[in-house]
C-alpha cells in the first residue's frame, strides 16, 4: 500500500481534484468572519450538530422522517459506514473504477472487496453486476452517481435494479449531484436498504471538510455508533451553516460550472488525438490515443505548462492514458485547453 498522494499544485493552474473555482463574494465572506470570530474556540463542538443537520435537511432535499449525519468530509462518512457493516467475512462491492477510498476501507476493515468491472465505454453492467451481487450476498455496496473518476452518468433504472437486489446496504454517493441531472434522495422512501451520501466539497467549501449521510432513522443510529463523537469542528459548523443558509450563492456558482463544463466538452471535440466520455460531474475524463504511457507523457508536458490535471496511468488497467481534467474558470479552462493542444501536438 502507499498513502492517498496528493500533488504539490504550487505555482499551478490547479485542475486535478474537482474543486470549485470560485470562492465566496465578499459580503458573505465578511459575514463568515464575523461568525467566526465569536466562536468559543475553548470548548468542544456540540456532537448533535442539531441545527446544521436541520439545516443539511432542509436545503438539500431530504425527505421528512429521514436523518442526516455529518462526517469530515464524505472519506469520515464511507469510514464510519464500512465500519458499521464489518463483520467478520463481510463483503463489499462497488463498479470497478471507482472511488478508491471504497476499497481502501474495506480493506482497513478486513472485509473482502469484490469490483465489479464497468464496460469499455465506462457504463454500468447491470447484468454482471446483479450477477455478482447473488454469488457473493455483500453487505455493503456502492454506487457513484455520477461515478468518479470517469464522471459516467449510470441509467437512474440501471441503478435502481441493482439496489432492488441488493441483499443489504446500497450506499449512492452523490459528491456530483449539483452537476447531475438526477438524484435518488427524493426517492428514500421506496427503498429501505439505500442511503444516499453528498459533500459540499465540490460546490465551493472543499476547505471546510464537511460530508453528510441522508437516510432512515434507523441506518442512521448504527453509523452514529461508530463516529468519533466530536468528527465536525465548530469552525466548520459555523462556517457551514452560515453559507447553506445562502445557499443561493453556491447553487449560482455551480451553475457556471456547468455552463463552463459545455464549453470545455465543445473544445475537447475539437481536438485530436483524444476520447472524452459523457460526463455528469465537475470533471471531464478523457482517454489519450495511442501507445501506453502517452497519456504520461501528455499530463508532464502539461505540467512545464504550470497547469495540473489528474494522470491515472499507472493505476486501475482500465483507466490507462486517461487524464481526468476538472471545470475551473474561464480562464483556467482556456489556459488548460491550450496546454492539451501543444502537449498533443508534442507527443
Amino acid at each position: 500500500m502507499g498513502a492517498y498522494a496528493v500533488a504539490d499544485a504550487t505555482g499551478m493552474v490547479k485542475l486535478d481534484v474537482m474543486e470549485s473555482p470560485y470562492s465566496l463574494p465578499d459580503w458573505l465572506a465578511r459575514e463568515v468572519g464575523d461568525v467566526v470570530s465569536k466562536l468559543a474556540l475553548n470548548r468542544y463542538p456540540v456532537p448533535s450538530m442539531t441545527r446544521l443537520r436541520a439545516l443539511i435537511a432542509a436545503k438539500m432535499g431530504v425527505p421528512h422522517g429521514f436523518d442526516v449525519l455529518c462526517g469530515n468530509g464524505s472519506d469520515e462518512c464511507i469510514q464510519f459506514i464500512t465500519a458499521a457493516c464489518a463483520r467478520e467475512g463481510a463483503v463489499v462491492m462497488a463498479p470497478s473504477p471507482s472511488f478508491v477510498m471504497f476499497q481502501m476501507h474495506a480493506l482497513f476493515y478486513r472485509l473482502k472487496f469484490v469490483p465489479v468491472c464497468l464496460r469499455d465505454d465506462f457504463s454500468l453492467d447491470v447484468e454482471a453486476f446483479i450477477a455478482a451481487m447473488a454469488a457473493h450476498r455483500p453487505a455493503l455496496t456502492w454506487i457513484a452517481y455520477p461515478n468518479n473518476p470517469t464522471g459516467s452518468p449510470f441509467s437512474m433504472r440501471e441503478v435502481e435494479r441493482i439496489v432492488r437486489a441488493a441483499p443489504g446496504l446500497v450506499v449512492i454517493d452523490e459528491a456530483y449531484q449539483p452537476f447531475a441531472a438526477d438524484s435518488f434522495m427524493p426517492r428514500l422512501a421506496e427503498f429501505p436498504n439505500m442511503v444516499v451520501m453528498r459533500t459540499v466539497s465540490k460546490i465551493s467549501l472543499a476547505g471546510v471538510r464537511l460530508g453528510y449521510v441522508a437516510g432512515s432513522p434507523g441506518w442512521i443510529g448504527e453509523f452514529d455508533k461508530t463516529r468519533a463523537p466530536f468528527n465536525i469542528s465548530v469552525l466548520a459548523e459555523a462556517v457551514a451553516i452560515k453559507i447553506l443558509e445562502n445557499k443561493q450563492v453556491l447553487d449560482e456558482q455551480a451553475a457556471r460550472v456547468l455552463a463552463e463544463r459545455a464549453v470545455v466538452e465543445h473544445s475537447l471535440a475539437g481536438l485530436a488525438g483524444l476520447r472524452q466520455y459523457p460526463s455528469a460531474a465537475n470533471f471531464i475524463c478523457v482517454r489519450i490515443e495511442g501507445p501506453q504511457g502517452r497519456g504520461t507523457a501528455v499530463f508532464e508536458s502539461m505540467k512545464r505548462q504550470k497547469v495540473l490535471v489528474k494522470n491515472f496511468s499507472g493505476g486501475h488497467p482500465m483507466l490507462d492514458n486517461c487524464l481526468r481534467l476538472t471545470i475551473g474558470s474561464p480562464t483556467e479552462n482556456r489556459t488548460m485547453l491550450a496546454a492539451l493542444e501543444v502537449a498533443l501536438s508534442d507527443e
